[in-house]
């Protein structure tokens, strides 16, 4: 009898035990989760010294590095960086590190994590489309002058022209144009960015597009 009640308080001991470590776990994942969204780069850097993960994700599923990469957190992505994390880790809904910061303009996060090896192209939506869709120009000029494919669709065959179009960015798309971008490229559709120019009443481009060879 005392031997089975020893071992029973054996048992629970371990429990609580387990039971407490994973209670500091998570703990610290939520100083960490709090410590990313503010941009507290030494909380940050302290906390990944205690051995906590640096592809870490929120609740939602959002990796660390996608959520400073969105906000332009240039510090707090480096942290993460030179502690191991994941470039290219995308979030739920498959949008990589390098995506969020090319659709939020922020070129020195897009910069740092190109420098780490962020894949400029890849299946589906890329960095270069999110960024002619925030009509970021230095980024959309960054990321050709690095190999971004500029003809690349996404799964629907839009195309990072279309998007400077349908989001109103003209500047974007007359960089886009005088890259060398496919004028006449049909999407899933058949809509074109010259059909979408004159939908959206940019007869400017519409124009431009014509002048580049653009058919209706």
């Amino acid at each position: 009898m005392r031997i089975d009640c020893r071992f029973r308080c054996a048992v629970l001991g371990v429990a609580l035990f387990a039971y407490s470590l994973c209670a500091a776990g998570a703990a610290l994942l939520d100083d960490l989760i709090v410590a990313v969204r503010n941009d507290r780069v030494d909380e940050v850097k302290a906390l990944l010294a205690r051995g906590m993960d640096p592809d870490s994700v929120d609740r939602q599923g959002e990796p660390m590095l996608c959520i400073a990469a969105r906000n332009g957190y240039v510090a707090t992505v480096n942290a993460l960086l030179a502690a191991h994390a994941k470039v290219d880790l995308p979030n739920a809904y498959g949008d990589t590190p390098l995506m969020l910061a090319a659709l939020s303009g922020n070129l020195d996060t897009v910069e740092a994590l190109h420098a780490h090896g962020a894949a400029v192209n890849r299946t589906g939506w890329t960095p270069l489309i999110y960024a002619a869709t925030g009509g970021h120009d230095r980024i959309v000029s960054f990321l050709i002058a690095h190999a971004a494919n500029i003809d690349a669709t996404g799964p629907n065959g839009t195309n990072a022209l279309m998007m400077a179009i349908r989001e109103h960015h003209p500047e974007t798309a007359r960089l886009l144009i005088n890259e060398g971008a496919d004028v006449n490229h049909r999407n899933a559709d058949g809509a074109t960015a010259l059909s979408w120019a004159l939908r959206g009443d940019e007869t400017e481009i519409a124009e431009e597009l014509r002048r580049a060879g653009a058919r209706e």
